[in-house]
């Protein structure tokens, strides 16, 4: 397999200081040996893998010795190529270095159909189109009228029966948790409203049982005084009459 770029991708004929001596290609990722001579480094590697001297000049090299040419290898990425897909009708051409996002977008590029069990390989341009009458993929709406959206796969297998009953066994196993849910918040609101409503009756019987207290309390000091004698009295000797 050739290391280089074949000739027949460019625009125009390269200048022969471009290619390469051992697949007579256009350079990729050129490298420089230590005798000057320029090869493409998957063709080198391969050259010195069975022999250790320059295809040219016959020196002897060593694989540490190699130098990338960055400079050019930037050079002949400025050359204009045609796009890959130039045979099925892409006019485009393209700096070298710019080939491959051309080819992500070119139109002609073939591109498998993304519907499953689709084989159909179509240009990229046409696509849309087949993705909309590719039997597939085309959505279609139960015949039965149950409201689903069934591919081709789907619709072999569909049981409206079967799909709706399994609907309605799983909204009622919803509807029956979100009611056990709200279930246990009423008891939890209905036990603080009963503690509430006890602590409430206790707070009014101590509140009864005080104001009692505070009420009683100066009828008992009346009653403890003897009538018609006074406080100034109790206590004070009584006066002996004089003979």
């Amino acid at each position: 397999m050739s290391g280089g770029y074949d000739l027949n991708l460019f625009a125009s004929p390269p200048d022969c200081s471009f290619l390469c001596s051992v697949c007579h290609g256009v350079l990729k990722r050129p490298v420089r040996l230590p005798c000057s001579h320029i090869f493409c480094k998957k063709c080198i590697l391969r050259w010195l893998a069975r022999q250790k001297t320059c295809p040219c000049c016959r020196k002897e090299v060593k694989r540490k010795k190699m130098v990338h040419v960055n400079k050019l290898r930037r050079t002949i990425g400025r050359l204009e190529v045609k796009c890959k897909n130039a045979e099925a009708g892409c006019l485009v051409t393209c700096p070298l270095a710019h080939r491959r996002g051309h080819q992500d977008s070119c139109p002609f590029e073939l591109m498998a159909c993304p519907n499953e069990g689709c084989p159909a390989r179509v240009l990229r341009g046409a696509l849309a189109e087949h993705r909309q009458h590719c039997q597939h993929g085309a959505q279609q709406h139960c015949p039965l009228g149950c409201g689903a959206t069934l591919g081709p796969v789907e619709r072999a297998h569909h049981n409206c029966y079967q799909e709706l009953r399994e609907a309605w066994s799983q909204r009622q196993e919803r509807s029956r948790s979100l009611v056990l849910g709200l279930l246990r918040r009423v008891r939890k609101v209905h036990h603080a409203t009963n503690f509430i409503r006890r602590q409430l009756s206790q707070l009014r019987d101590f509140l009864r049982e005080d104001d009692a207290l505070i009420v009683g309390t100066p009828q008992e000091e009346t009653e403890a005084t003897p009538e018609g004698s006074t406080g100034a009295e109790v206590g004070e000797p009584r006066a002996v009459p004089c003979n």
